[in-house]
């Protein structure tokens, strides 16, 4: 948002300079990124000066040339070779002297230096009005009337005023600060002084043109006000008002639409002017369509409505969409005569919800979605009216409509002197926190030596509880002038955390950068949309954000699936296909009445393993390839006795869950279809979803070292033909609780599912891997282990051992 200094002034007293309001406003909370001059000519005239023509002669060798001497303030009279027709002795002219840059109205910049011209030296240029950017003539030099001394710079004659104008990083919940005029409340509660907004009365009714209005739905429009004024005459602005827009990146129409943006960009209040010739039936209704009707909007684009959409209409069919775009048939021309004055309040959820679905992001949207001031609708109309007949002309043709039923109250929440004290960290006096509070219009009822009772305007629209009036004594008190004690001190120091998380995250992280992911940061505001359309997650679960900025980011993720893939998407999309991603972020749940927050990591894999390549043929990636690495962390946290088994997550197609203690640390596998759909992925994705608090818990610090064996290892092989159902890691754990001492690990290094053998049938071959850690095993000890795993792989498993 940008903020004029010279527009500023016109609400509020400024001594200071732009550098020192750059940091007032950023302590107050209306954060300065930065500060851009505006010059109302480009260049500012620097280095152009008012000269005059001490002598004039023929060039000896060019007709249309004529050298001159031109006193510029100087000392010396300075040579210029000209080639203007109407230059002449003794005149005042517009001097460029050598070194500086012209910017003229059409064409390159371009820098004056000194230069001989048919033999003839000249140090400097006598300007047109075209040359300075002035005006578009050409015609000859420009010849000023004035008694100012020669010297004096050209900006001092034409009266140029640079502005200095702040872009400010507004916040959502910062809506009062949507306009010069809320910048100036800030500023006033800093400086203390006063704010100065002009509320004129409203000219006496001299014509008659009469407009009724009917609103339908006082939900989404709970306050609008209007008039209308006749007998405009609509025409370019003057200067002052363009400059101001231009300033602030703007750019000028006409008189009547300029003033409309003057208001919102210096009120905070959007209005529309309607040419009120094209009101049918001469009545206006705000109310909405059925979904699917047709409007054409003033970008001459035809969109569908929703039947959310909010119109102001006349007799025969909608106008403007209400609070973000006019229609095609609404808008101001030179030929409009009359204009029908809107000013109203509407809803910030119903505005935002009808920009998002048009994608139409305009000024007036921009501050009804975060909530404008519904207090101010008539005085705007008051201040419009009178730059209207001041800039228009125009007479009051009907009285002042303003339907508002049911006012706005004011929030109201107790305060309490020792909550404020706590919150900022230090007492406050209690004259300070009354200013404070007064200078932002928050009154103070019902005080006691104890609390108050604050009453804050619906402008406000963040400030409803305790804490928020707090941070408003906080912000205005200035943060950098709650003290430190420089005694501060503790007479214990605390031990180190064996389980120290930030260093845990980085190993992790180097473990996985290592594996060949990239680490990816994504918004933890997401789509309702994609847990309604997933199995396992309900909407009641959903933490919903009060002030959503869009509907697409309406709640808090419940997981980190979703957002991962619309990484991958994003990269997908680009010819990125190869993937492998990794994210620590936290999840967001409702459990009841109590929000839930969790920590996780997760990984995804996609596309092939590695890049095209006339070394190796390129394999897409499967579900080894990420279980792997998920092992490989799981390692790292020392984790050993963890149990898997099949996933039952309808996130996956197929997986595993693997436990500690009974409990998921980590689920992982193939996404469904379904699931990638929703990010618009048509690619298999492999995700792995990590408890982060769980595993940080399980974490075992330390390492435990043993010598290495004397003794040598023995491997036996076995093949076993199991049913389809029975799982590896069911032979695996039924291994391990036969033997328990000798058996050190186990592998499959081969799978078999084919004729061969009985249909619903598979045939793993394994490696046992046997060691005695004080004594080398011999064929009996050997024989007697391998029976007794192949006896319960027969009674357990139903296995078929192949011999």
């Amino acid at each position: 948002m940008k903020i004029s200094y010279q527009w500023l002034t016109r609400f509020i007293q400024l001594n200071e300079t732009p550098e020192e309001l750059d940091d007032l406003l950023t302590q107050s909370g209306l954060e300065v990124e930065g500060i851009e001059t505006y010059e109302t000519i480009q260049g500012g005239l620097e280095g152009v000066v008012i000269g005059e023509v001490l002598e004039c002669e023929q060039h000896p060798n060019a007709d249309k040339l004529k050298v001159t001497k031109v006193d510029i303030g100087a000392g010396e009279p300075s040579p210029i070779v000209c080639g203007a027709p109407n230059v002449a002795k003794g005149q005042k002219v517009i001097v460029a002297t050598v070194g500086c840059t012209l910017y003229p109205t059409s064409g390159e910049s371009f820098k004056i230096k000194k230069a001989k011209i048919r033999g003839e030296v000249s140090e400097g240029m006598i300007c047109a009005e075209d040359e300075i950017g002035l005006g578009a003539s050409h015609d000859g030099i420009m010849i000023l009337d004035t008694d100012l001394k020669n010297g004096t710079p050209a900006a001092e004659y034409f009266d140029i005023k640079n502005d200095h104008v702040f872009e400010i990083g507004l916040t959502p919940n910062r809506a009062d600060g949507a306009s010069h005029f809320g910048v100036s409340r800030d500023l006033k509660a800093m400086l203390g002084r006063e704010t100065s907004f002009e509320k004129p009365e409203l000219p006496l009714k001299t014509g008659n043109r009469p407009i009724e209005v009917i609103v339908d739905n006082y939900d989404a429009c709970p306050r609008y006000s209007a008039i209308v004024i006749d007998n405009v005459e609509v025409k370019e602005s003057p200067e002052w008002l363009q400059h101001s827009l231009k300033a602030i990146g703007l750019a000028p129409i006409n008189n009547i639409v300029d003033i409309t943006n003057f208001v919102c960009h210096g009120l905070g209040q959007p209005m529309h002017a309607f040419d009120a010739d094209q009101i049918e039936g001469n009545k206006v209704t705000v109310k909405t369509l059925p979904k699917g009707t047709k409007f054409t909007t003033l970008d001459e684009k035809e969109r569908e409505l929703n039947d959310f959409d909010l119109m102001i209409c006349n007799e025969t069919g909608g106008m403007c969409i209400a609070g973000v775009f006019g229609g095609i048939k609404s808008g101001v021309t030179e030929a409009t005569k009359t204009i029908f004055l809107e000013s109203a309040y509407f809803d910030p959820a119903w505005v935002r919800k009808t920009a998002q679905a048009h994608t139409l992001k305009t000024d007036a949207s921009f501050r009804y979605e975060r909530g404008t001031d519904p207090n101010i609708t008539v005085d705007a109309i008051k201040y419009a009216v009178k730059y209207i007949q001041e800039l228009a002309g125009g007479e009051i043709a009907s009285d002042l409509v303003d339907l508002y039923p049911s006012p706005i109250a004011d929030f109201e929440t107790t305060v309490k002197y020792k909550n404020i004290d706590r919150l900022i960290g230090k007492q406050l006096p209690k004259d300070e926190i009354s200013t404070i509070l007064e200078s932002l219009d928050i009154r103070l009822e019902d005080k006691t030596d104890e609390q108050f009772r604050a009453v804050i305007p619906p402008y406000r629209v963040d400030v409803t509880r305790e804490a928020d009036v707090v941070e408003e004594v906080l912000r205005i008190h200035g943060f950098n002038n709650v003290e430190l004690d420089e005694f501060n001190g503790a007479d214990y120091l605390a031990d180190f955390n064996e389980k120290d998380p930030n260093r845990i995250r980085r190993t992790i992280s180097d473990v996985l950068v290592g594996s060949g992911f990239e680490e990816i940061l994504t918004n933890s505001l997401t789509n309702p949309a994609y847990v309604e359309n997933t199995d396992g997650f309900e909407s009641s679960d959903n933490v919903n954000i009060l002030n959503k900025l869009s509907e697409e980011l309406g709640v808090m993720r419940q997981s980190l699936v979703f957002t991962g893939l619309e990484s991958l998407q994003h990269n997908i999309n680009r010819r990125q296909t190869n993937l492998k991603f990794f994210e620590m972020g936290k999840v967001y749940s409702m459990d009841g009445e109590k929000y839930i927050e969790r920590q996780g990591l997760s990984l995804f894999v996609t596309g092939n393993k590695q890049d095209e390549s006339w070394l190796q043929e390129s394999k897409p990636v499967d579900f080894h390839d990420l279980s792997a690495v998920v092992y490989k962390v799981l390692n790292k946290f020392n984790i050993s006795n963890f149990v898997s088994e099949p996933t039952e997550s309808p996130l996956y197609q197929y997986g595993l869950d693997i436990k500690f203690n009974n409990k998921i640390v980590a689920g992982l596998g193939k996404l469904k279809g379904k699931v990638t759909k929703l990010a618009e992925i048509k690619q298999d994705v492999f995700y792995a979803d990590l408890d982060w608090a769980a595993l940080l818990k399980a974490y075992k610090t330390g390492l435990e070292y043993q010598p290495v064996p004397k003794f040598p290892e023995v491997r036996r092989d076995l093949s076993l033909v199991l049913d389809k159902k029975v799982t590896f890691e069911q032979a695996k754990n039924l291994a391990f609780k036969t033997e328990r001492r000798l058996l050190k690990r186990l592998n499959v290094f081969s799978v078999y599912e084919g004729d061969k053998i009985e249909e619903g049938k598979k045939a793993y071959a394994i490696n046992f891997i046997l060691q005695d850690e004080n004594k080398t095993l011999n064929d009996k000890q050997i024989d007697k282990v391998m029976a007794n795993l192949m006896r319960s792989f027969e009674q357990e498993l139903k296995a078929v051992i192949r011999k």
